[in-house]
C-alpha cells in the first residue's frame, strides 16, 4: 500500500508544468472601456488585446473575459461595480477615465491600463519605473512637444493657417496638455482656439463654434467620447470644410490626417502584461511601458476634397497614404 502511494505521489511530481497549468480552472479578466452604450463597443485596437493574450497561450477554456462598456458619465460606476462583483484575477482599463475609475474602486485586484498619456501626472502610478500599488500598464507618453507636432502637421497641410481649433472634452484629465502647448503655438504664429464637447450632441455646437471663429483647421485632442463618435466628427469636419488632425487610426477612413501612437500595438503588449500577472508577477514590479510605434497617415482623397496639396516633405514621412 505504501509503495502504491509513493508511486502515485511521484507521478504527480513528474507531471509537466504545462499540463498542471492546463488543468487549472479558467482565469477571469474584467475589461472596462468607455464605449457607445451599446454593450458591443470593442473597437479594432481593443480586439488586438485578445490576439496578445492568445500569443501567450490564453485560448478558449483557459480564460474568461467580462467586458463592460460605459458611456460616460452615467454608466461608469455601475460597470465598475459589476466587474468587481465578479472577483476577476486582473482588471484591464482602456483609457484614462476607465483607469481612474478602477483605481478608485480597488487597491487589491491587479489593474493594467492601456492608452493613458501621462499616468504619473494624473495619479495612476508613482513613477513609470516603479508604479507601486496594484496598477501598471501601457502609457502613450510621447516625445516632448508631441501635441506641437500635430499642430505642425496641420500647418504643413494648410500653410497659411493662423488659427487652429482644438476639440476637447472638458472632462478629459489630460486637457492640461493643450494649455502647455498654447504658448508654443503662439510663438509659431498660431492661435489655438478651444472648442468643447462633453456629449455627442455638443459636437455639432463645437464645430459650429470653430467655424464661427474662423478657424483654419481643427485638432481632435483625443478622447473616448470622440473616438466613439469618429464617423460623426469626420462628417462635421467635411461639412465645415475644416482640415483636421486626429490621434487614432479609426479616423483614417475619411479623416484628413492621423498622428499618434499605434494603439493596436499598445493593446497587444497589454496582453503580455496581463499574462505575466496571471502567472504571478505583481503590478508594482512591472514598469509602465511606453509606445515604440507611431503612425502618420494622410488621406489624399480628403485632401483633394478640401482643395489641399500635400507637400512632398510630409509625404516622405507618412507611414500610410490613403488614396
Amino acid at each position: 500500500m505504501k509503495r502504491r502511494k509513493f508511486i502515485a505521489a511521484t507521478a504527480v511530481l513528474l507531471v509537466s508544468p504545462q499540463r498542471l497549468w492546463a488543468q487549472r480552472k479558467p482565469r477571469r479578466i474584467g475589461f472596462l472601456a468607455i464605449g457607445d452604450g451599446s454593450g458591443r463597443a470593442l473597437n479594432q485596437a481593443e480586439r488586438v488585446f485578445l490576439d496578445g493574450l492568445r500569443d501567450h497561450g490564453w485560448v478558449d477554456g483557459k480564460l474568461i473575459i467580462e467586458f463592460r462598456f460605459s458611456h460616460p458619465p452615467d454608466q461608469l460606476p455601475a460597470s465598475v461595480a459589476d466587474l468587481l462583483a465578479l472577483n476577476p484575477d486582473v482588471l484591464v482599463a482602456a483609457g484614462p477615465p476607465a483607469a481612474l475609475a478602477l483605481k478608485s474602486a480597488t487597491a487589491t485586484i491587479p489593474i493594467v491600463f492601456v492608452a493613458v498619456a501621462d499616468p504619473v501626472r494624473i495619479g495612476l502610478v508613482q513613477s513609470l519605473s516603479r508604479p507601486g500599488g496594484n496598477i501598471t500598464g501601457i502609457a502613450t507618453n510621447v516625445p516632448e512637444d508631441f501635441f506641437g507636432k500635430r499642430v505642425e502637421i496641420l500647418r504643413e497641410l494648410v500653410p497659411g493657417a493662423s488659427k487652429i481649433a482644438v476639440l476637447v472634452n472638458p472632462k478629459n484629465p489630460m486637457i492640461y496638455l493643450v494649455e502647455e502647448t498654447r504658448d508654443v503655438a503662439r510663438r509659431r504664429g498660431i492661435e489655438l482656439l478651444t472648442v468643447e464637447a462633453a456629449t455627442a450632441e455638443e459636437l455639432d455646437i463645437a464645430f459650429a463654434s470653430a467655424s464661427a471663429q474662423n478657424a483654419d483647421a481643427i485638432i481632435d485632442f483625443g478622447d473616448p467620447l470622440t473616438y466613439v463618435e469618429a464617423p460623426r466628427i469626420i462628417a462635421l469636419a467635411a461639412k465645415h470644410r475644416l482640415p483636421a488632425n486626429y490621434l487614432f487610426r479609426v479616423y483614417a477612413n475619411g479623416g484628413l490626417s492621423v498622428y499618434g501612437a499605434d494603439t493596436a500595438d499598445l493593446f497587444r503588449r497589454a496582453g503580455r502584461l496581463v499574462d505575466r500577472i496571471l502567472k504571478g508577477a505583481k503590478p508594482a514590479d512591472l514598469p509602465v511601458e511606453q509606445p515604440t510605434k507611431f503612425e502618420l497617415i494622410v488621406n489624399m482623397k480628403t485632401a483633394k476634397a478640401l482643395g489641399l496639396t500635400v507637400p512632398p516633405s510630409l509625404l516622405v514621412r507618412t507611414d500610410e497614404v490613403i488614396e
